[in-house]
């Protein structure tokens, strides 16, 4: 059971990367990549946690205890589900920022596969693209207003 739901949530997850990637400016496409297939792992994840939660040993408090908790199966599924929920909803704010800051599609797609394979990488990744962009912008307008005032002298 928890093999064909880690297959469903997997393909789930995957139709809402392709969404952003190839639709990225369709609204409805864009909405259901970053709203409705991130609330239907949420709505996953938080059904496996509830019926479990309690009945597993483990927890939170240490490495050791976060590894006996993902010694069941189910708690190994959910947090595979957080994971994918997380990673969507990183990639949906990275192609709302690069549309806002100017950044290039075709800039936003490795890095976008970067972030569904390595979640932070891919963020991380992200910002530092995004970062030598707006120095570029910086310097090309800056380069702009001294040309122009010399001109003008």
């Amino acid at each position: 059971m928890e093999g064909s739901i880690f297959s469903v949530v997997n393909l789930v997850a995957a139709a809402g990367w392709v969404l952003l990637v190839v639709f990225p400016r369709r609204r409805l496409a864009v909405l259901v990549a970053s709203r409705v297939v991130p609330a239907l792992l949420s709505g996953a994840y938080l059904a496996i946690v509830v019926s479990i939660w309690g009945r597993s040993p483990g927890g939170f408090s240490s490495l050791e205890a976060v590894g006996q908790l993902f010694d069941n199966r189910w708690m190994l599924l959910a947090g595979w589900i957080h994971y994918l929920a997380f990673d969507l909803l990183v990639g949906s704010w990275m192609l709302q920022d690069a549309e806002k800051h100017g950044i290039p599609h075709g800039l936003l797609v490795p890095l976008s596969f970067l972030t569904f394979m390595f979640g932070p990488a891919g963020w991380l990744a992200y910002r530092g693209v995004r970062a030598a962009m707006s120095a570029r912008r910086r310097a090309l307008t800056d380069t702009s207003v001294l040309r122009s005032s010399h001109s003008e002298s």
